[in-house]
């Protein structure tokens, strides 16, 4: 399974997403420009774009407001990225440098912020007080879980709810909103619309699970990023809670510790402490189990095969190497 795979049911779609990204990217200030092209153009697996396209196409949505959503979806994506790599000082993203190694962080938080802006302009366009609204507190929930991760940065007292709390706001929040909006969309019931959010919001906080299983056993070619960023980082995600719950004595101690101090010194060690103990094998359960959640969600949609494609995207977040 491959996210190329998943796209080619909405290829058309996908382009039209293109041209509406490239389109609203314009601005007259040169740096703006720049800077977005640059971000937007990395790439990447544009989930959230295709998760508003399919969740259309599952109630056999018609118009084009999908593509403008989607496009939304991105921007505002793309906005928290270029802030967090300022916030978490990466420099390698989706296998470039990151855009504040590149033009510095002023530039890429204010950038940023230009991208925010310019998603509200484009939502307001759609005409619906309902899209507006679920992107307004998808957006603040978003910052909430930001924050929240700014604080718990260095905790190693933070438990798997807190944890899950975390991903949950950062993350799966805007895999809900998009869910949800092509379900708003195709003029799904409110059952319906209900159980497409709730299916983002497992799939997306699975998506995240194994990105941070991934931190411990990736290729960073292939990932994109440095191996053991959110170590150095001192975040506590959840192959290290559960290094702490159950490993040794030894490896629960080097857990907390790498989690208090932060630094890649004893990198290979607590990679060698995760495996032994059982922590990945732990964590991908757990990503598998919300998983299989986020696929029961689906049984009210109607057959097809966007319902089919959302099955495989479920299992592509949790099964994929990068």
């Amino acid at each position: 399974m491959s996210i190329e795979s998943i796209r080619s049911l909405i290829a058309p779609d996908m382009l039209a997403v293109d041209d509406v990204i490239r389109r609203n990217l314009y601005s007259d200030v040169a740096l703006v420009r720049q800077i977005g092209e640059y971000i937007i153009g990395a790439g990447g697996k544009r989930l959230r774009p295709v998760l508003v396209l399919l969740s259309a196409g599952a109630f056999d949505y018609k118009g084009s407001a999908h593509h403008d959503l989607a496009a939304v979806v991105e921007f505002i994506h793309t906005a928290t990225l270029l802030h967090d790599d300022v916030v978490d000082e990466s420099d390698l993203r989706r296998g470039r440098k990151t855009a504040n190694a590149m033009f510095g962080n002023a530039a890429s938080v204010l950038v940023g912020d230009f991208l925010y802006s310019r998603a509200f302009q484009m939502m307001v366009k759609v005409g619906s007080m309902r899209v507006q609204e679920v992107l307004a507190e998808a957006t603040n929930v978003i910052a909430e879980g930001e924050v929240l991760q700014l604080m718990n940065i260095h905790n190693a007292d933070i438990d798997e709810a807190d944890y899950m709390q975390v991903i949950q706001y950062k993350t799966a929040k805007l895999f809900e909103a998009a869910a949800r909006l092509g379900a708003i969309l195709g003029n799904a019931s409110a059952q319906q619309e209900s159980a497409m959010a709730e299916y983002g919001m497992l799939l997306g906080t699975a998506f995240q699970i194994v990105d941070d299983v991934l931190d411990y056993t990736g290729d960073a070619t292939a990932i994109g990023k440095n191996l053991g960023d959110d170590l150095a980082e001192g975040k506590p995600t959840l192959p290290l809670i559960y290094t702490m719950q159950r490993g040794t004595p030894e490896q629960s101690a080097l857990a907390r510790q790498v989690i208090e101090q932060g630094g890649l010194e004893a990198f290979d060690e607590i990679v060698a402490a995760v495996r032994a103990c059982g922590a990945l094998e732990a964590a991908m359960d757990t990503a598998n189990r919300i998983k299989q959640q986020a696929i029961d969600r689906l049984g009210g949609l109607p057959p097809s095969q966007f319902k089919n494609t959302l099955l495989e995207l479920a299992l592509f977040a949790v099964d994929r190497k990068s």
